[in-house]
């Protein structure tokens, strides 16, 4: 069923993408895959079954699996481990060998993925879907929809949040308490807009997050960045200000484009241990943190909460640019998955926008964050990368410590590479899909072995 799918799907994306060559977007149209088309600026997406196909062995070195190819570099070094693969193109989610054979899939039917899953441990499917009965709000990314899927696919939990006033989009990260963090455009009416010092003229699309419950689908706290807001350009409107000496805040000005999505938040990571919240701001090509320990009310003021600051930024990295600092050295061009993996340890996709070069960063981020005292132009240390001449993906795209030291990248119009510390790549997976993340998974995983594998 998923070959067949796939490679309808495959064919039908490449007719598409000579119909949308006159696009500013390059790669799949965020109306097929919803995902965002790039914008990256200084200022500123009948079936018949076949019978189960055998991998075929070419050569030494390359396998043909039933979701793609596998070059093997040097087998001795591979994680030997299994991986769940979120392809905004294809008709499941799926988990897979490295050998590209599917060792498990969720068939999604009519739905498309929107674009966020991982496998809980009680073997069952944490997954966004784009939400298609409202039709506001469809930037590139969109979903809508929060689900939990049974092994059987059958839905367990369905939360939407999807109006002409706010869209769930991108990422979930599912907490420690059994909540649900999402990101959400909020629409912010011209009016309001002008108000809060908006030189853009339209209905703008800030970004806001949210904590929902789902046992009650109460949203139980919120933060929006509407209230975080300054602006250097008008003193007779509200958050005018120095950008430069107001770190903690948000220029709404800093990006301009014709769409009002100015800032497009596209992944979410939770520290547990310090109450932190990060995300990763693709049109400002920077991880903003907040904190989480704050009640709704404080999180829209600016103190309060265990550091002071209410729901300002506690800290912010990747662009000083965007803060007026045009002397520190910018190390993000566009970003994807921010992912704390050990305590104080960053790791992040950068796409390289106009540069034509990704690079996954992990950094050491300054203790002086967990002392609630950190200095807002503070860098993290970087103290690993990897970039490579063939590693380029200018949207989505994503990267994962792996238990023996290596890491896994996915490049979104590639697949996915594994490379070591020492920046060898020891295994490589293409496909035909548009791959949004990979997630590794052991063997002895609880969700793999809640699901009998």
């Amino acid at each position: 069923m998923y070959i067949n799918n796939i490679k309808i799907l495959g064919i039908c994306f490449l007719s598409t993408l000579l119909l949308i060559s006159c696009s500013n977007d390059d790669g799949p149209s965020p109306d097929i895959i919803g995902e965002e088309t790039p914008e990256e600026t200084e200022n500123p997406d009948p079936e018949e079954e076949t019978p189960e196909e055998t991998p075929e062995e070419t050569d030494e070195n390359t396998i043909e699996g039933e979701t793609g190819t596998v070059n093997i570099i040097d087998s001795e070094q591979i994680s030997d481990s299994y991986v769940l693969v979120n392809d905004l193109l294809a008709p499941a989610v799926y988990l897979m060998d490295k050998s590209a054979n599917i060792v498990y899939e969720w068939d999604l039917g009519e739905k498309s993925i929107g674009n966020d899953a991982i496998l809980q441990d009680d073997g069952t499917l944490l997954a966004t879907f784009r939400y298609d009965e409202s039709n506001d709000i469809l930037f590139g990314g969109y979903g809508g929809q929060i689900q939990i899927l049974d092994k059987e696919g059958t839905s367990l939990w369905d939360f939407v949040y999807a109006t002409s006033e706010h869209r769930m989009h991108h990422d979930i990260e599912r907490m420690p308490n059994g909540n649900v963090l999402a990101i959400a455009w909020e629409r912010i009416p011209q009016e309001t807009a002008t108000e809060n010092g908006s030189t853009h003229n339209m209905d703008l699309y800030l970004e806001s997050v949210i904590e929902i419950d789902p046992t009650t689908d109460q949203i139980v706290w919120e933060w929006h960045s509407i209230d975080h807001i300054i602006q250097d350009v008008d003193d007779t409107k509200s958050n005018f200000g120095s950008v430069s000496g107001n770190p903690q805040l948000i220029d709404i000005n800093f990006n301009s484009n014709d769409t009002g999505n100015l800032m497009h938040i596209n992944g979410i990571d939770y520290d547990a241990d310090n109450d932190l919240i990060y995300l990763s701001v693709n049109f400002y090509s920077e991880v903003w943190v907040i904190d989480h320990s704050t009640d709704t009310s404080a999180a829209a003021a600016h103190s309060g909460g265990n550091y002071g600051r209410g729901g300002d930024l506690v800290y912010r990295f990747g662009n000083p640019s965007t803060y007026g600092d045009l002397d520190s050295e910018r190390l993000f061009h566009n970003n994807h998955h921010p992912n704390l993996f050990e305590p104080s340890k960053f790791m992040i996709f950068s796409n390289g926008g106009e540069l034509g070069q990704s690079t996954v960063y992990e950094m050491e981020l300054p203790e002086a964050l967990y002392q609630q005292s950190i200095p807002q132009n503070t860098a993290p240390q970087v103290t690993w990368s990897f970039s490579n001449p063939e590693l380029f993906a200018d949207r989505v795209s994503g990267a994962v410590r792996l238990p023996n030291g290596n890491t896994m990248i996915t490049e979104g119009d590639y697949g996915i590479w594994e490379v070591t510390m020492d920046g060898e790549v020891v295994w490589k997976f293409s496909g035909q899909g548009f791959f949004w993340r990979s997630y590794h998974y052991a063997k002895d995983d609880p969700g793999v072995l809640e699901l009998g594998l």
